[in-house]
């Protein structure tokens, strides 16, 4: 008779290769602001209210005909007539020890015909202070004026005016 024996031989588990490494992560943290365009409750809503390139429509202006577009005020003088709106600008801060800051505006183009105001304040393409110090992180309200004279031509306008917020 022959007998067979079945012989286990344990199998060994390869090893798996096997490598490290490491990663350094450097960053140099720099102070920020940052400027959005927002509603005033007495102004036209601006399309992109929260962000920092917003658009205010004014709809069709004229010196004598009803203006639709709620939020828009108009006055008229002898020889021109100026449509209003407030808005508001929010500036926020992170990583600064500034408390506050000043806000510029210049007109993107220059403009031989219409006048441009916010607040008090003439804009020509040369950034000018518009105001400060204001505190950061709530919304402060500033008027657009626009003044288009009785000699101008019919027709749209459009206008990009430029702010800029400064730490102090």
């Amino acid at each position: 008779m022959v007998t067979a024996s079945l012989v286990t031989i344990p199998t060994l588990a390869a090893a798996q290769d096997t490598s490290t490494g490491t990663l350094t992560v450097t960053a140099t943290v720099e102070s920020s602001i940052g400027l959005t365009f927002e509603n005033d409750a007495a102004g036209v809503a601006l399309t992109g209210a929260g962000t920092n390139a917003a658009t205010m429509a004014l709809g069709a202006i004229s010196a004598y005909n009803t203006i639709a577009a709620p939020g828009v005020t108009r006055t008229v003088s002898a020889s021109d007539f100026t449509v209003s709106s407030p808005f508001a600008v929010k500036v926020v801060k992170a990583n600064t020890s500034s408390a506050t800051y000043a806000l510029s505006a210049a007109l993107g183009s220059a403009d031989s015909t219409n006048t441009w105001r916010i607040n008090a304040t003439a804009l020509t393409m040369a950034s000018t202070s518009v105001g400060g110090p204001y505190a950061y992180g709530s919304p402060v309200s500033h008027t657009m004026y626009l003044t288009v004279p009785f000699t101008a031509s019919t027709g749209a306008i459009s206008k990009i005016l430029n702010f800029t917020a400064t730490a102090n």
